[in-house]
């Protein structure tokens, strides 16, 4: 491999955070031992966690369960919320199953005991790589979905703008474009216009509140 093809190649971005500052000071260390693994921010807290991940971006957060402010668990899912596929390893000095299948649940790929040895890390770190990317594909697949069924519904609602259609049908295709937080306005107007004709008032009144909150 040549020199410039080696540094084109993407680090692998990871995110630590641990109340105890040796932990952290230990785990970066043992990470600077793994290939293509570079740590962006470290930690102390959750709350600290979860504003350096939106910060940053890490591809993975190394998160101590028990931490002051915010626990690890909380941490991780306001960092989802945020960035979606960011991956995620806890790590804790008790093996509680109570507390595993909690964070199995909101989407924690992988679990650590303290104290764990660097092949332990590796490991882990090489799994939730995996996992990372083949979320990454799936949010890929989904975002080119929702553009090719978007690109769809503003054919269509532009063909039934010229008609003025306003029929059933019509309708539908305007509502399901103003779910979208981004619709353009001509597209709420005319389905504003729709509701009207329709003496749909019900209807008229939620868009109308979704307009003017829009506007604010």
């Amino acid at each position: 491999m040549t020199q410039p093809e080696m540094s084109q190649k993407k680090k692998l971005r990871v995110l630590i955070a641990d109340d105890v500052q040796e932990t952290r000071r230990n785990t970066r260390l043992m990470l600077a031992t793994i290939d293509d693994v570079e740590v962006v921010a470290m930690a102390a807290n959750g709350v600290q966690a979860v504003q350096l991940a939106k910060e940053h971006h890490p591809d993975i957060m190394l998160l101590d369960i028990n931490m002051p402010e915010m626990d690890g668990l909380t941490a991780y899912r306001e960092s989802v919320k945020i960035h979606p596929d960011i991956g995620c390893i806890i790590i804790s000095a008790e093996k509680d199953t109570t507390t595993l299948r909690t964070a199995m649940s909101i989407g924690v790929q992988d679990y650590l005991i303290k104290p764990f040895t660097i092949e332990e890390l590796e490991v882990a770190v090489a799994r939730v790589h995996e996992r990372v990317q083949q979320t990454r594909q799936k949010l890929a697949q989904t975002d080119k979905l929702n553009r090719q069924r978007e690109a769809y519904l503003i054919q269509l609602a532009t063909e039934y703008a010229k008609t003025r259609r306003t029929d059933d049908q019509a309708m539908e295709v305007f509502e399901q474009l103003a779910e979208n937080p981004n619709c353009e306005a001509r597209w709420l107007q005319t389905l504003a216009m729709i509701y009207v004709v329709r003496q749909k008032w019900s209807k008229l009144k939620v868009l109308a509140g979704k307009i003017e909150q829009r506007n604010k």
